[in-house]
């Protein structure tokens, strides 16, 4: 093969790097140098969380005399809204108004009852505020983040508004283990869009080759890695699902964070 420039090429398989001397050989394989951390379900448990908060919104509607038949109806409405959420804050309003909306309507669609504000953000808070409350960050997981930061840049990168997102973080008291965090809301664009990808690896120093993405949304934290062009990426399945039909492909699939070193390992 003819070599008609200086520059290192890199040949990519699954699950290594293997970088050759342009005039010919391999001079060794590169070390991951930096790790990629979602946040939610990946290293706290959000959705536990949310169910706490969501037991504790169910016992203020009974307080407050709404019929229990409606009770059920009115919590599913709300997380229907919260999960199709669109928010901009360049319209003013605070990720507090937006979801208090939220409440207010789910309120009045099963029900069919006026519109009750008073009782809209009295749920809210309650919700957001033991939702909070509930979030930990727990110690075998921090102590996993300890060992790891001695070795790895670690990043986090975590969607969602700023506002909700920061308050998780401050919740969980995890920023000091990062070198980096990034929240989606801070930027035009979230995962699984390249820019943001491109701004953590800019942030943090290091080539999209130095880096695996850890996460457990496939859409988001997977598609995104892959994009962006990671050396491998670690796919968080809790629920031990199947792979949907037509979804990207992980390079790694664990049940929990706490096995990342058994793919660390394999990346050596």
């Amino acid at each position: 093969r003819a070599h008609t420039s200086a520059c290192t090429e890199l040949f990519h398989k699954k699950n290594f790097y293997l970088q050759f001397d342009p005039r010919g050989g391999i001079m060794g394989s590169r070390r991951v140098v930096s790790i990629i951390f979602d946040l939610d379900n990946t290293l706290i448990d959000t959705a536990g969380a949310g169910r706490i908060a969501i037991q504790k919104v169910s016992e203020l509607l009974k307080s407050a005399d709404v019929q229990e038949r409606h009770v059920g109806a009115i919590c599913e409405c709300f997380l229907q809204k919260l999960l199709n959420e669109s928010f901009d804050p360049l319209h003013g309003k605070t990720i507090d108004d937006v979801r208090i909306q939220h409440w207010c309507e789910a309120l009045q669609e099963p029900q069919g009852a006026d519109p009750n504000a008073a009782l809209a953000s009295k749920c809210y808070y309650t919700w957001k505020n033991t939702r909070l409350e509930a979030l930990t960050m727990t110690s075998e997981v921090r102590a996993l983040l300890e060992e790891l930061q001695k070795n790895y840049k670690l990043v986090l990168l975590t969607n969602g508004d700023t506002q909700t997102q920061r308050e998780k973080i401050e919740a969980v008291k995890c920023e000091g283990l990062f070198s980096v965090v990034v929240v989606g809301g801070d930027h035009p664009e979230q995962k699984p869009a390249l820019s943001i990808f491109t701004h953590c690896f800019e942030s943090a120093g290091v080539q999209p080759y130095d880096c695996i993405m850890v996460g457990d949304s496939l859409s988001t934290d997977i598609k995104g890695g892959i994009n962006a062009g990671v050396r491998a990426t670690v796919w968080i399945n809790s629920e031990g699902t199947s792979l949907p039909r037509g979804s990207v492909i992980p390079d790694y699939t664990v049940p929990t964070v706490l096995k990342l070193n058994e793919v660390l390992a394999q990346l050596k």
